[in-house]
């Protein structure tokens, strides 16, 4: 009986180095699967938003992280597969847990040129019309300080990079339609 007891504690104890927290992403503004507000919406290409980024905060990231990145994407937007790039931060230092609403990037950080043509947030903005579509914000945990980009990396190459690098990520998703 004290063998059976002894394995059975040990398959608990194994059990219980595998349970470790996941990276988990939280916003105080967009909750999971729900429609973004308008205060984060576009302005531009017919759309009347505040254009503000939602706060964000992430915690659960794995050992041996050096960095984050951060991607918002909406894989529904109609461009032949490729979706649309609404905001690309890379090289957040791995000191930083969050990012405020409406707040520039921490020092250090990097933004991307996104599918809008300029760096920086860029809120939901579907074609009129269409069926809501979601906004993926992707937060990962690299193994490196920075990547090594080239300056004039498109949001498609930083993704590619960030994936080869990446030591775990959480994804909030929000939904946005007009």
């Amino acid at each position: 009986m004290a063998l059976k007891t002894g394995i059975f504690a040990g398959v608990l104890l194994l059990a219980g180095v595998g349970s470790a927290a996941a990276l988990e992403l939280k916003s105080s503004d967009i909750a999971p699967g729900a429609t973004i507000a308008d205060k984060f919406v576009f302005k531009g290409f017919g759309c009347e938003g505040g254009n503000v980024s939602p706060a964000l905060e992430w915690s659960g990231a794995p050992e041996g992280t050096k960095s984050f990145a951060l991607l918002v994407h909406d894989p529904d937007a109609p461009t032949g597969g490729a979706g649309f790039w609404h905001w690309v931060v890379t090289d957040i230092p791995a000191d930083v847990s969050s990012l405020k609403q409406g707040a520039a990037v921490p020092a250090g950080a990097k933004e991307i040129a996104t599918d809008f043509g300029a760096p920086g947030y860029g809120g939901p903005c579907p074609p009129k019309g269409d069926k809501p579509h979601h906004y993926n914000f992707t937060i990962y945990a690299l193994k490196v300080a920075k990547l090594d980009l080239p300056p004039n990396a498109t949001a498609s190459l930083t993704g590619f990079m960030v994936n080869a690098n990446a030591l775990g990520k959480a994804t909030l998703t929000g939904t946005y339609g007009r």
